[in-house]
This record gives C-alpha cells, sequence and structure tokens, in this order.
C-alpha cells in the first residue's frame, strides 16, 4: 500500500495525539486531576484508596491532591483517571439516584470483582482491571 502524498500525520480514532504526547499531558494534566479529585470526593474514597487508584504513593497522592505538585502526568496516570471517570460516567447514565456514588464501595459477587467492591478489585488489578470494569458498567447500561 501505497504513502498518500501529504497526507496529515495519524492520530488516534478521536483526532487527538493521546496520552503518549508530551505537550498533549501538559495539556490535560490540571484538567484530569480536578476531576479526579472530585470523583475521590464522590465516591468518598480514602487517601490510601486514591492513591492506589491513581498509581502513586499516599504522600505523592496528598501533595497533588493540595496543588503542591506542579507537574504533568504520566500516561499511566492519565489513563487511569480516564478509566476512572468514564466508570463515573456511566454509573451515573445507569443510576439516577445516589447509589451511582455508592456502587463502587460496594461488595459485588459478579465474576469481575469476586465479593470484593470495585474499588478493592480496581486496587488490586491496576488499569487492565479498571478498562474492564469500564467496559461491565458500560455493558450493563446498554452502552456496548
Amino acid at each position: 500500500m501505497a504513502a498518500i502524498p501529504n497526507a496529515a500525520p495519524r492520530t488516534n480514532t478521536i483526532g487527538r495525539r493521546g496520552f503518549s504526547d508530551e505537550g498533549e499531558r501538559a495539556r490535560l494534566s490540571e484538567t484530569a486531576l480536578k476531576a479526579f479529585g472530585r470523583l475521590v470526593a464522590a465516591w468518598g474514597l480514602t487517601a490510601q484508596q486514591a492513591s492506589a487508584l491513581l498509581g502513586v504513593s499516599v504522600s505523592t497522592w496528598e501533595r497533588m491532591r493540595g496543588g503542591k505538585v506542579a507537574k504533568t502526568l504520566s500516561q499511566d496516570q492519565l489513563t487511569r483517571i480516564s478509566a476512572l471517570t468514564g466508570i463515573y460516567k456511566g454509573l451515573h447514565l445507569l443510576f439516577v439516584d445516589d447509589m451511582a456514588d455508592r456502587w463502587p464501595q460496594l461488595s459485588n459477587s459478579g465474576m469481575l470483582f469476586d465479593r470484593q467492591t470495585p474499588v478493592e478489585a480496581m486496587m488490586s488489578g491496576g488499569i487492565p482491571h479498571m478498562l474492564e470494569v469500564r467496559r461491565y458498567v458500560d455493558a450493563v447500561r446498554g452502552g456496548l
């Protein structure tokens, strides 16, 4: 297959450069941290839970939360925040009451959770499990 002359550089399917691009990460970091902070408050997460979900130490999370760390988030951290905010949005589309914010902290007997809370499962399973939970929530609400 021949290259198309003067074609624009390929971007991901949504037309953005993605989280691997330093400039894009710098542009998104402040907003992503604010969104994550709101999610932490809405879900009632402890500092330990929030830091584990973000993939940082508790002391680093405390500094980030207090605005004392003015840095660009890593690709890993932005991916985590993206998955979690997708779960948050999906839950708010699925539930019209406070269940949307309680669900992540409730024990779940589904195969994906094995009687853990979704938060516990995502803390132990990292990004792959966060993405699975996001797909699960989207599927339950009929978004897939």
